[in-house]
């Protein structure tokens, strides 16, 4: 299958519903960036009024993990990947279509040329960024990933 935002949004729903039913949206993937959107609403909210920390989580890890898999699908090697750990950040309440960012697919790229000339796992960290429609920082999370040849 290939890897198009209206691809990894279906997959969203039969493999990720919690993501989906939250409204995490996939709006363009590239090899450099990811980016993924999601809508302040009744399902995703905390006793706050603002959108609950985990939907935040759930839309920055997607960023991360959809570039991960499109680089691995690009390599056309069995490769495993799995979040070891993460840190999150958070600077604002998060209220109306926050946007998460990804651009660290060249450290994908040099991870993935590593582990298939090694033979070893190599990790990384990426980073995503999440912005309110004016453009401010909501959250700012990384994510280590791990990856190997099966």
């Amino acid at each position: 299958m290939k890897l198009t935002t209206a691809n990894f949004n279906r997959f969203l729903l039969f493999k990720l519903p919690s993501a989906f039913i939250c409204g995490v949206r996939v709006k363009e993937i590239t090899f450099n960036r990811c980016i993924v959107s999601v809508k302040h609403r009744w399902i995703n909210q905390n006793p706050f009024n603002s959108m609950y920390f985990a939907v935040q989580a759930m839309a920055a890890e997607l960023t991360t993990g959809a570039l991960v898999m499109l680089h691995i699908q690009e390599s056309a090697k069995n490769i495993g990947m799995l979040v070891l750990s993460n840190t999150s950040v958070f600077t604002k309440k998060a209220t109306g279509r926050i946007t998460f960012v990804c651009e660290n697919g060249n450290e994908i790229q040099s991870a993935i040329e590593n582990t298939i000339e090694t033979g070893q796992s190599q990790t990384f960290w990426l980073k995503s960024v999440g912005t309110n429609e004016k453009g401010e920082q909501v959250s700012e999370m990384t994510f280590e990933w791990t990856i190997k040849l099966k």
